[in-house]
């Protein structure tokens, strides 16, 4: 690197993770409290092992050069930063000595050629990178040797099966379990060979793709975002997910009524896209990487594709039931179903719940990331399914994230109490409307301090409503009154109980979508009786299935998706790991 050239960002943020990753290794940690000690203890160490020039072992006596000494000579470091001598004696002007750069510069310009005494060059040890075990692997982390030609030659027998050892889209479930893999990678395995271009893939074109893939791909997350990712990434954004979701819906079992329905296929797969990121990309960069798949149980619900025949059992991501239920709630507030909301809209939302200031902080592109439609004034459906599942569950790091990001007004990372006050203001004025007479500001702030325990005072961060387990308490409280007076009718105690039963019940959202399902269900049954004039059918689910073939609404082309999520700049923000 030139003396001028400084690191990039983005690299100095790789070389800080690599320099934290070594610190915190076992041996590093050993042999810096073995240093500190000798530093401690003012004792003299030796540099190198090997024989000197002079044939003498250089000391030093005062405590810092000590302490210098007993880092680079128990480090195994190189001694010297000039440059490597070469093997061939140099015409310098004045024997070799110890001496500035200014001389040597000033002894290079001098005439004529004296013998020079080369430095018996030493053998130095190894240095410790040499000795340090490889702790970085952005692709996996290598296993027992794998017998790639064994893999290999299983699936050139398979690819024998087909007709001129071709395999189409639907022969590729076959090529999966060859490989090795769950069976609904089969869509991203053939589209990753190119048999998008010509409607099958050749077993020599497959074999060179896999090949590779498990050369350098060494667990199950770096493979499928090999097989899904653009050429030269190496991270997933939405719209690489379509082929993979496309190919879920037309040969699920569990979506096999939505066959003849071609216009909700799109409206599906966005929901499925939207959930997985926001449950997946915890960065909220619109890019998930490796790192954050492995962390993730998305790979182990797409091995669950294959098991379960009920799609609904799936309620993380794949569940229709759950798809039905966000639809059907922006297709009541999107009155012209042009597929965008605004204000006036999202304000209905729940008879009016969410203050208008909330609302505000929504459409100012605090957690939205469609920028023609913040300019316009509008939030598309994409935008919508985010909105409804962190309202309707409010303990989640990714809601916790989204609402703390409404509420930071000033975006310094923390909610002061001006910004808590300025959310209760209106709450006050619906109370009072209400003809409830609402709590002073001062007493409801000592409950939500003592609700949060912030670590600093005065101020709430993100770091300590995730340490809450009542956080959908204190959200409510700020910006949605009719949960806040539901709250308010519970006692703490019982509250504090739901929040420790948390983990073994089904959650908020999951409780919600099964709640608001039951209720379309009976409502389409009971309008099918009205208009019809005879009982509903016995199954209400199948009959709900049906009917959403016959909906109401124009078909309508492919979702646009909306733009990546680094938008969205949530570096100010401490997001402390949260999948363990």
């Amino acid at each position: 690197m030139s003396s001028g050239k400084v690191l990039q960002p983005v690299l100095k943020m790789k070389v800080d993770e690599l320099f934290l990753c070594w610190l915190s290794q076992p041996a590093t940690q050993v042999i810096l409290k073995d240093c500190l000690r000798r530093i401690k203890n003012e004792e003299k160490t030796e540099i190198g092992s090997g024989g000197s020039g002079n044939g003498k072992n250089e000391r030093f006596s005062n405590k810092n050069s000590s302490s210098k000494q007993c880092i680079l000579g128990d480090t195994r470091l190189p001694l010297s930063f000039s440059p490597p001598q070469l093997s061939t004696t140099l015409p310098l002007a004045t024997p070799a000595s110890a001496r500035s750069v200014s001389n040597v510069r000033a002894t290079r310009r001098s005439s004529g050629t004296r013998i020079v005494q080369t430095k018996k060059e030493e053998t130095l040890p190894p240095s410790l990178s040499q000795n340090i075990p490889t702790f970085y692997f952005p692709r996996g982390c290598p296993k027992e040797k794998v017998n790639i030609d064994a893999v290999i030659s299983k699936i050139e027998r398979t690819f024998s099966e087909f007709p001129n050892e071709r395999a189409t889209l639907e022969d590729m479930g076959k090529v999966a379990k060859a490989c090795e893999c769950p069976l609904y990678w089969k869509g991203p395995l053939f589209y990753c060979a190119g048999g998008e271009r010509t409607g099958y893939v050749s077993v020599h074109k497959f074999v060179a793709m896999w090949r590779k893939i498990l050369q350098t791909c060494y667990d199950d997350a770096a493979k499928f975002v090999h097989l899904l990712m653009n050429p030269g990434c190496n991270y997933l954004v939405q719209e690489d997910f379509i082929p993979f979701l496309q190919d879920v819906v037309n040969s699920h079992p569990g979506l096999s009524f939505l066959k003849e329905a071609s216009e909700f296929h799109s409206r599906y797969i966005t929901t499925v896209i939207q959930r997985i990121f926001y449950t997946v990309n915890r960065s909220w960069s619109g890019k998930i990487t490796c790192n954050e798949l492995r962390k993730s149980n998305f790979l182990q619900n797409v091995a669950l594709l294959e098991e379960e025949a009920d799609i609904n059992q799936l309620t993380e991501y794949f569940s229709y039931e759950h798809f039905y239920v966000i639809y059907c709630k922006f297709w009541e507030l999107d009155t012209d179903h042009d597929l965008y909301i605004d204000r006036k809209d999202l304000a209905r939302h729940n008879d009016h719940a969410i203050s208008n200031r909330m609302i505000e902080r929504i459409f100012s592109g605090a957690v939205t990331r469609g920028r023609k439609a913040q300019k316009d004034g509008k939030i598309s459906y994409a935008d919508f399914v985010w909105f409804l599942i962190s309202e309707e569950d409010k303990k989640t790091p990714t809601s916790i994230e989204y609402w703390f990001r409404c509420m930071d007004l000033d975006g310094d990372g923390a909610l002061s109490m001006y910004e808590l006050e300025y959310f209760y203001e209106e709450q006050c004025q619906k109370l009072d409307n209400m003809a409830i007479e609402p709590l002073p500001f001062e007493d409801c702030l000592c409950q939500m301090l003592d609700l949060v325990k912030p670590q600093h005072e005065g101020k709430i961060t993100l770091h300590d409503l995730k340490r809450c387990k009542l956080t959908n308490v204190f959200f409510d409280t700020f910006f949605n009154i009719e949960k806040y007076l539901d709250h308010e009718q519970k006692d703490q105690f019982s509250m504090l109980r739901d929040g420790e039963g948390e983990s073994q019940e089904i959650s908020d959202w999951e409780r919600y979508a099964a709640e608001e399902y039951d209720i379309l269900v009976a409502e389409e049954a009971a309008g099918d009786q009205w208009n019809d004039g005879y009982e509903a059918e016995l199954d209400p689910v199948d009959h709900q299935k049906a009917n959403v073939l016959k909906y109401q609404m124009e078909k309508r082309p492919f979702f646009e998706m909306p733009s990546p999520l680094a938008d969205v700049d949530l570096d100010e923000y401490d997001y402390e790991e949260d999948f363990e």
